[in-house]
């Protein structure tokens, strides 16, 4: 059964239209405004990232064994299957998204944001390839 990868594909368009955003006011003065766009991506990054993980999770459990679906007891054990499968070219970058994600969502700072902000950037090519992996790989 193909898998429904609308809501995948809204969060990685949301998180790629605000990195747009930040990127073509990245010189404005307005800096009350910079940092509120900043915070939207890192908002879509938390949120396209929670949809990657759980749609490798799905595509998984529905393309291979359902014991291979649950088996990965650990993110990092599900995104080196993922690319075993052809998913993502590299877990690496994906246990740093990760990590990164974790932080985003529990503290708050200036630098840790800057930080997230420009791991979001690199995780928005790793996501876009996902999405078409699944694409590529959904019947």
């Amino acid at each position: 059964m193909p898998l429904n990868l609308d809501s995948l594909f809204k969060a990685i368009d949301s998180l790629s239209r605000a990195i747009l955003v930040v990127e073509k006011y990245k010189d404005s003065p307005d800096r009350d405004m910079l940092e509120t766009v900043r915070a939207g991506v890192i908002q879509s990054f938390e949120v396209s990232y929670e949809q990657c993980w759980k749609m490798i999770q799905r595509w998984i459990r529905e393309n291979r064994t359902p014991e291979d679906g649950d088996n990965p007891r650990t993110r990092k054990e599900l995104f080196r299957r993922a690319a075993r499968y052809g998913l993502i070219v590299d877990p690496l970058p994906w246990f740093t998204y990760g990590e990164a994600r974790n932080l985003s969502s529990h503290t708050y700072d200036k630098a840790r944001a800057e930080s997230v902000y420009e791991i979001a950037r690199n995780f928005l090519e790793d996501a876009q390839y996902l999405l078409h992996q699944l694409e590529e790989m959904n019947d």
